[in-house]
Order: C-alpha cells, then sequence, then structure tokens
C-alpha cells in the first residue's frame, strides 16, 4: 500500500481510488467508503493509522479500491480538510478543466 502520509502525521485518515470509476473515495466509520470527506473515520496516531488502514484491505481485495493509504488531515470550523495541497486537489477533481469533475457541479449555472 502507498504511504503518501507524513510519519509524524497525528490525525489521519484513509483515502484510495474507486476501480469502476477512479473517483476519489473516503474510509468511513463503518468501512464503507463515500465520496465526501466529511464522511471520513480519522485515527489519531500511528498504531490507529494503521488499524484504520488495514480496515481498507477487504476492499482491495474485492477490487472496489485501489491504492488506499494514509493522509493527514486537520479539523477547521468544525470540517475535516486536508492537511496537504496534493490532498486538497485530489479532493476538488482534475485540474485540467473546470467544466468537469466536481469543480462543475459548483459552476453548473
Amino acid at each position: 500500500m502507498a504511504q503518501h502520509s507524513n510519519k509524524k502525521a497525528q490525525v489521519q485518515a484513509v483515502t484510495a481510488n474507486r476501480v469502476i470509476d477512479g473517483i476519489v473515495v473516503y474510509l468511513t466509520e463503518k468501512a464503507e467508503w463515500s465520496e465526501s470527506l466529511q464522511d471520513a473515520a480519522v485515527a489519531e496516531g500511528k498504531e490507529a493509522g494503521e488499524t484504520l488502514l488495514a480496515r481498507a484491505q477487504p476492499a482491495v481485495e474485492t477490487q472496489h479500491i485501489v491504492d488506499p493509504y494514509l493522509f493527514e488531515v486537520a479539523q477547521e470550523d468544525g470540517k475535516i480538510v486536508p492537511a496537504s495541497v496534493r490532498e486538497r486537489i485530489r479532493m476538488a477533481g482534475p485540474t485540467v478543466r473546470l467544466d468537469l469533475g466536481k469543480q462543475a457541479e459548483g459552476n453548473a449555472a
């Protein structure tokens, strides 16, 4: 499994890509996958993070998701936000065209 997180990160979530359409998804408390980071299960500390990441493995084995990994998050104004620019970009969708992906939903007239 890929590891893109800061080794000293205290608060982390698990992300992956859904195999059927490539959409970025987040592991929830119920071990389901959501397109919304706000639904993500959050782990505090290294051991809790490793446990959370291990909960993603069955979805890899059934080919529901690919490449799950931990990434650092923070709480801002009661919302979960990615700590890195990379994860903010992944959450927003493709950066090449504003008429595609999640950005298009916000630009709809």
